[in-house]
């Protein structure tokens, strides 16, 4: 009797995740991604990965001026555009994410093709779904192509959010964390009068916090294949004039730092917000377009997952790929 395509494709995976999580827990052993901080040099930096490469490092905390303040970390980890029952890589980045605690965020996209029932159950639940107890999600687009995405709101419960609406909000360690729905014509809108815009008003208001870091799908920024998306402007004025340190987006299969920028992606090394896109957690990989401004560094041939330590006062940042492509990126900052 001859194997299903699934069966196959989580088969070979297996292969592969046994060598991630080997490669994975060499890395924490070596003493980079334990404890409740990164250990920081003298002058504040934090210190190079012990394996991989480091290509363009961004900006240290001592760079900018002081330290990271030192106290209790909160841990995210995750990425976006993940699992295809065509595809084995979303069980190598399942094999980074199952070595390390923290809560997982997605950046949406989370099973293809079309977000179905059997989709979540065959393609991302065998891989990514271990998880399913600590993951915060975010909707992408093929999430929602199934009846306006009742399939991933029943699969990750509560977690999702309310449905058909998908925004919610919650605190890690001193950090307040937003999740946002890009997919606005579902969502009721995105911009001034919208329900989802007013709740983001409203939830900053009700968490002054310190540093915060919001989280969807489409970025508003982007050199990748589908390049700046103008659905989230209304997001990063919001955020923008609240403070906030971080945006993390996917829509776009592959890895891109930003430096701090205003809502007209203008420099501001002072307010600005630094943005990610993640979508490198198991879809097929796609060039870059020419880089537009402010952006500090592109990998198109990395799969793998952003870990984010959330202390107060600051974050460090490290990009972690899967064996086989020796690619890392690492820094910290303060906050605002």
């Amino acid at each position: 009797m001859s194997s299903s395509p699934g069966l196959l494709r989580r088969a070979v995976g297996a292969l592969g995740v046994v060598l991630i999580v080997a490669s994975a827990a060499g890395l924490l052993a070596g003493g980079f991604l334990l404890g409740q901080r990164l250990e920081r040099r003298a002058d504040g930096s934090a210190p190079a990965p012990s394996t991989g490469m480091v290509a363009t490092p961004g900006p240290t905390a001592g760079a900018s001026g002081s330290p990271v303040t030192t106290g209790p970390t909160a841990r995210l980890l995750g990425a976006g555009d993940i699992a295809s029952c065509q595809s084995v890589q979303d069980d190598r980045t399942a094999g980074l994410v199952l070595t390390i605690p923290g809560i997982v965020f997605t950046t949406g996209d989370n099973a293809y093709n079309t977000g179905t029932r059997a989709e979540f159950r065959r393609c991302y639940d065998p891989s990514w779904g271990q998880f399913r107890s600590r993951t915060r999600p975010a909707a992408g687009n093929h999430d929602v192509l199934t009846s306006s995405g009742v399939p991933y709101f029943a699969y990750f419960g509560e977690a999702a959010g309310t449905f058909p609406d998908g925004w919610y909000s919650y605190d890690a360690g001193t950090w307040h964390v937003v999740v946002l729905n890009s997919n606005c014509t579902l969502a009721g809108g995105c911009g001034e009068g919208s329900r989802q815009l007013d709740w983001l008003k409203a939830d900053l208001a009700a968490h002054p916090a310190e540093c915060t870091v919001a989280i969807w799908h489409h970025p508003r920024f982007s050199s990748g294949a589908h390049g700046d998306d103008v659905r989230s402007a209304d997001f990063w004025n919001v955020l923008y004039a609240a403070g906030t340190e971080l945006v993390l987006n996917g829509h776009d299969h592959d890895y891109e730092r930003f430096a701090p920028q205003d809502p007209e992606g203008r420099l501001d090394s002072a307010r600005g917000i630094r943005e990610f896109v993640v979508g490198t957690g198991g879809a097929p990989l796609r060039l870059f377009k020419p880089p537009v401004a402010n952006s500090e560094l592109r990998e198109a041939r990395a799969y793998g997952i952003l870990v984010l330590d959330l202390a107060p006062g600051g974050y460090d940042w490290h990009f972690l790929s899967v064996t086989g492509r020796a690619f890392s990126d690492n820094g910290s900052d303060v906050c605002h």
